[in-house]
């Protein structure tokens, strides 16, 4: 479990490094994500490596990753209350936003794949 944790803190480390010095506007973890996810793909890990332990024990306890957030609403309840129509504003465009993108790359992917046949 300890081997599969550092695997995943090294991968992460690795992101945040790629960001500072490239200086892309990616957050660090996600590239240390795509690290991780091209290192399994390369070394074509089994179910039972470690770093797929560490993984499967921190997914069991997804939970509390969101104890943070919480606090953080609750702590700017105020701003958040005297800021609600640009939040909702917001939030709305963005949902109508990726509903329309995904639903044009649909359409796109629909024209360009091959017709399957209905068997």
């Amino acid at each position: 479990m300890i081997t599969g944790l550092t695997w995943l803190l090294a991968c992460q480390l690795v992101g945040e490094v790629a960001v500072r010095l490239l200086d892309v506007p990616v957050p660090g973890p996600v590239v240390g994500m795509l690290v991780l996810f091209v290192l399994l793909r390369v070394r074509e890990v089994r179910d039972d490596a470690n770093v797929v332990r560490a993984g499967l024990g921190l997914l069991r306890h997804l939970q509390l990753f969101f104890i943070p957030a919480g606090v953080g609403v609750v702590a700017y309840a105020a701003t958040i209350r005297d800021q609600a129509l640009p939040i909702a504003v917001a939030l709305a465009g963005s949902w109508l936003a990726g509903l329309v993108v995904v639903g044009w790359a649909t359409v796109l992917l629909e024209r360009w794949l091959p017709q399957r046949s209905a068997s």
